[in-house]
């Protein structure tokens, strides 16, 4: 196969979307999260992977983790990824990173992203549903599962496991 013919392969495969995010949480079990102003509800710090650059999904967590709420933190292991089907639009394949407990410091310091969010605030598990919409809660739900039992990372197929 010729150059021209694998380019021309490439180019006429179905393409996925890809996003990452982090799961930060207080002291408290909370669950940090930001508002956006382009989309009703409510999302964790993250957004879609940059593969353009060679970013993959865990810089692809910490890099929007910094943009859109100022903080320089480490984003830890891979609690779940999502499968979500496309209706209109390729599927989308959903990352999420254990971001950590934030001290009252971490908190302190977050400092939103103006051009993309309102605010933030922490929400505990029992009143996730009232925010997210949509695969996220699930996907959330899933990642503190994972967390709580020490469990390995929650496979998801639009927003539910299929991992059990």
């Amino acid at each position: 196969m010729s150059t021209a013919d694998y380019a021309a392969y490439i180019a006429g495969l179905p393409r996925v979307l890809a996003g990452a995010a982090a799961v930060f949480r207080d002291a408290r079990g909370r669950v940090l999260l930001v508002e956006p102003n382009y989309r009703e509800g409510w999302a964790l710090p993250g957004g879609t992977i940059e593969s353009d650059d060679g970013e993959g999904p865990r810089r692809g967590a910490w890099r929007e983790t910094l943009e859109e709420i100022g903080l320089d933190l480490r984003i830890g292991r891979l609690l779940a990824v999502d499968w979500v089907n496309g209706v209109g639009r390729p599927p989308i394949v959903a990352y999420l990173y254990d971001g950590g407990v934030l001290s009252e410091d971490d908190l302190k310091a977050i400092r939103l992203q103006e051009e993309e969010l309102l605010s933030w605030k922490l929400v505990p598990r029992e009143e996730l549903g009232e925010h997210l919409l949509g695969t996220l809660h699930g996907r959330v739900l899933a990642a503190l599962d994972v967390l709580a039992d020490g469990s390995g990372t929650a496979e998801l197929e639009n927003g539910v496991r299929v991992d059990h």
